[in-house]
């Protein structure tokens, strides 16, 4: 019963929600924590431990992400010089470097607190909100074409 509430729940609350502003993008933040809460089932100990590792990875993602974005956002292949283009690929295999070394202190840090099976059951519960997410904007995007 919980489990259809909650989903209920994100489903109403996630109709208008595409991270286009900070409202909507703290309304799918929000969203995506009571997935994640739903999925894992945490002990209130390991909520308290795992919330602030989780909360300090997704900032230091996000900034990688951005970086990463607004480096490629500038590009115009057809202006860049070859020097200047082996530049750019140096700096993107550089940006993923740093995000695979983050993801593995992650998963250290994560080991600290959680069973190895809840941390896969984090990596599945995230996947799927992934997937809910992006279903529920093809749906709103059909939609809106039909109109």
């Amino acid at each position: 019963m919980k489990k259809h509430i909650i989903t209920l729940l994100i489903l109403l609350i996630s109709f208008g929600a595409v991270a286009q502003n900070d409202k909507q993008r703290e309304k799918l933040k929000a969203l995506k924590v009571a997935h994640i809460t739903e999925q894992l089932d945490l002990t209130k100990k390991e909520a308290q431990a795992f919330w602030p590792i989780y909360n300090a990875h997704e900032e230091k993602i996000n900034t990688l992400r951005k970086e990463s974005f607004d480096k490629r956002k500038e590009i115009n292949v057809d202006e860049l010089s070859e020097s200047e283009a082996k530049k750019m690929l140096l700096n993107m295999l550089n940006i993923e470097k740093q995000k695979q070394e983050l993801e593995n202190k992650y998963v250290n840090d994560l080991l600290a607190v959680l069973p190895a099976t809840k941390i896969i059951s984090l990596f599945k519960a995230e996947r799927s909100f992934k997937r809910k997410m992006i279903e529920e904007f093809r749906q709103r995007r059909n939609h809106s074409k039909k109109e």
